[in-house]
């Protein structure tokens, strides 16, 4: 829980993840999260543990009991969830598209190739117009360069073109700067195009990485700035914010990057007052991790957003997984990695509003009370055994 946000935070792969296939045992995170899939984990191991280590037979029997009846209180309260799920009837639908570009991480920022890779998000795009979706979704900085540039009016003009052509919103993802105070200030960012070519709103990145994007305590550590080579110097938008697709009556919740495995930042956007997330949208690229387990792990970590939040989450990665999961965590469809792909989805929008989006990490913080109260306890007790000893 501590590695969630000391440092700036770096929640990944709990254990509570290795379960996101399990519809069953992940449903009770939309009561205590990710945290509490991890706490049913550990708590059977070590009441198998017990179970084969016990001094006597009665401490393993009531081990092993008490483990059975937790995994089926956990498994039954799942079954009742999915029952729910499938009997209740969503208040709308939306019709997505996701474009997995798959532009290679040394062409991407060339600029020799700007007008290529503009030309094929587009036509990726418009090769599903008959699938009359309500929004095309394209990766994080798949618009490689910035999107109100002077200097960049062309290529901003070939991505709102391809907009009017197909007739559809876009969410793009681009680098983003604006002036203020005479300074200068970086974004990574998404855009929300309307169907007419115009620009409607923008998402700007809240939880940066570090060494990446920016360099932290940079003005008291003015050297790491040169250590760390092609590091950003992006600033953070505001948490929570969300965009409003106005012609569907559609609330969107932007999550760049990295920024899908940090909880707090998906329920900031189911509770915002004025324009609660109606859906989840992770754009991201994963071209970094290669052929590495490490992009399948970032999108099993997006299967418990939707669980905890019981919101839809469409995903596009530049060279993926991209693909749809509903509200109870199930993954609709995927692409594979490294491949060129066009996916359209019909997936359910709900207004549920969870316990966990309401009260958030609450099991996990008993937990950590529990453990400092315990420790202290222990502390003393060892303080007063030993002030004992030496009294004797």
């Amino acid at each position: 829980y501590l590695r969630g946000f000391l440092f700036s935070g770096f929640p990944w792969e709990f254990s509570g993840y290795a379960l996101y296939q399990q519809l069953h045992f992940i449903q009770i995170a939309d009561l205590c999260g990710v945290y509490g899939v991890s706490f049913i984990i550990m708590l059977t191991n070590t009441g198998i543990f017990i179970y084969l280590r016990a001094a006597n037979k009665l401490t393993a029997l009531v081990s092993l009991v008490f483990t059975i009846l937790c995994l089926l209180m956990v498994w039954g309260y799942g079954e009742v969830c999915i029952r729910w799920f499938e009997n209740q009837k969503p208040l709308s639908f939306a019709n997505i598209t996701i474009v997995q570009g798959n532009i290679d991480q040394k062409q991407k920022w060339d600029a020799r190739f700007v007008s290529d890779t503009i030309r094929k998000y587009i036509d990726l795009s418009l090769s599903a117009k008959n699938k009359k979706s309500d929004l095309v979704v394209w990766p994080e900085t798949a618009v490689p360069f910035y999107f109100e540039d002077a200097n960049s009016v062309p290529f901003k003009q070939m991505v709102l073109s391809g907009a009017r052509t197909m007739q559809t919103a876009f969410l793009v993802g681009s680098p983003s700067f604006s002036t203020q105070n005479d300074q200068m200030n970086f974004f990574n960012s998404a855009y929300l195009i309307s169907r007419q070519g115009k620009i409607l709103d923008r998402y700007d990145k809240t939880h940066l990485v570090p060494f990446g994007e920016y360099v932290p305590l940079k003005q008291y550590l003015p050297f790491l700035g040169k250590i760390v080579a092609q590091v950003g110097d992006f600033k953070s938008g505001t948490m929570g914010r969300t965009l409003s697709l106005a012609s569907k009556k559609i609330n969107l919740g932007i999550q760049i990057c990295y920024e899908m495995i940090f909880p707090e930042l998906a329920t900031a956007m189911i509770n915002n007052n004025k324009k609660d997330a109606d859906l989840l949208i992770n754009i991201t690229n994963d071209a970094w991790y290669g052929r590495t387990s490490a992009a399948q792990q970032h999108f099993s970590m997006a299967v418990l957003r939707a669980v905890e939040n019981r919101r839809s989450l469409v995903r596009a990665a530049n060279t993926g997984i991209s693909g749809f999961i509903d509200p109870l965590g199930h993954v609709l469809v995927t692409t594979a990695l490294f491949e060129t792909a066009v996916l359209t989805q019909k997936i359910p929008l709900m207004k549920t509003t969870s316990f966990y989006s309401q009260h958030g990490d609450w099991g996990a913080q008993i937990c950590l009370i529990i453990v400092i109260l315990s420790s202290l306890y222990l502390f003393y007790q060892t303080y007063i055994n030993r002030r004992k000893q030496n009294e004797c």
